[in-house]
């Protein structure tokens, strides 16, 4: 099943649909709105605002869409300091998840895999048959990664989690910003670790 990419504005993050799975929420809900029919579950790689802006809304134009989020990241749609909601001048969603993720967890046909370093609880999902990852800001197209700067971030976990991801078989690296490529994703995040372990 093909990807089908929602672009991010200047500020927000990238959605992504893939089978019955919403991947962050923080596009304009109208531009889900043409996928909100066959969603019936929305994954929050982590709880930074810009990911999470209009969750409660596209929830709810889905159906009541299941929202599953990393249990670390978990207390980021309640708490506006965690979500770094006040540097957008916004508020946390306010909404408890359906499901808190772990690492190995399966959403769909997606195996979650616990990613820490951009955040605590950040995570990437990975479709092993089609070689695809969804790596929200753990790492980017063009060989950059996640800040490690902001509140419970950790350098030496994004490191780790850059080097586990980089042993898998990644074709199509579908990034929390930025544009995804369909072929040669492992590429970038070999590129990404790289640039960490020399520049970061």
């Amino acid at each position: 099943m093909p990807v089908r990419w929602i672009a991010s504005t200047a500020t927000y993050a990238n959605s992504f649909v893939y089978e019955n799975v919403l991947i962050d929420a923080g596009v304009l809900p109208m531009a889900v709105e043409p996928y909100a029919a066959e969603i019936d579950t929305i994954v929050v790689t982590h709880a930074h605002y810009d990911h999470i802006a209009h969750l409660a809304e596209i929830a709810r134009i889905c159906g009541d869409a299941a929202v599953c989020i990393h249990e670390a990241d978990a207390p980021g749609l309640l708490d506006d300091a965690r979500s770094l909601s006040m540097v957008f001048g916004a508020r946390s969603p306010g909404i408890v998840p359906d499901v808190l993720l772990h690492d190995g967890d399966r959403v769909g046909n997606l195996r979650v895999i616990h990613t820490p370093g951009h955040t605590p609880g950040g995570i990437c999902l990975y479709a092993e048959a089609a070689k695809i990852l969804f790596s929200g800001d753990t790492v980017f197209t063009g060989g950059s990664f996640g800040r490690y700067d902001f509140p419970g971030g950790d350098r030496t976990a994004l490191a780790a989690s850059i080097d586990r991801l980089a042993a898998l078989d990644v074709e199509g690296l579908y990034p929390g910003h930025g544009e995804p490529v369909a072929r040669g994703g492992g590429r970038h995040i070999a590129a990404a670790r790289e640039a960490l372990r020399f520049y970061g």
